[in-house]
């Protein structure tokens, strides 16, 4: 089975997410990433930069249990600066799609006051379920 996205009849269509999804199979929990690689080093200060790089990071991950991008069914971003966040949402959108695709899970986003490493200026988390 595939994942399917859920959308209540009559409600306005949600943009660049998903109200809900439907999926069966393996699950594959993502912690946190932040905008470093994999040797724990980040290469930019720069918000869209380090969104990236964290996207990147959780296909890294889903891929290592054979999974691509369209098996992820929620991602949680917690942000450090809403007002950047909102100010480059054009910036978002492509960065999102060029590592993502037209892929677009739940999602929820909260802003934060502060994240562990001081450099890190968005941390995501992901779940992923590949099908059976």
């Amino acid at each position: 089975m595939a994942n399917i996205t859920l959308h209540p009849e009559g409600w306005k269509a949600a943009k660049g997410y998903a109200n809900g999804m439907v999926a069966e199979g393996k699950a594959i929990y993502v912690g946190g990433q932040i905008g470093w690689n994999g040797d724990q080093v980040f290469e930019s200060d720069d918000f869209i930069e380090q969104m990236k790089q964290e996207l990147r990071n959780i296909v890294d991950v889903v891929a290592e249990a054979g999974g691509k991008p369209e098996d992820i069914v929620r991602l949680t971003w917690f942000v450090t600066d809403k007002k950047e966040y909102l100010a480059k949402q054009a910036e978002v959108g492509k960065a999102y799609r060029e590592v993502m695709g037209y892929n677009f899970p739940a999602m929820t986003m909260v802003v934060v006051a502060g994240l562990i490493e001081d450099r890190a200026k968005i941390e995501i988390e992901a779940t992923a379920v590949l099908p059976s």
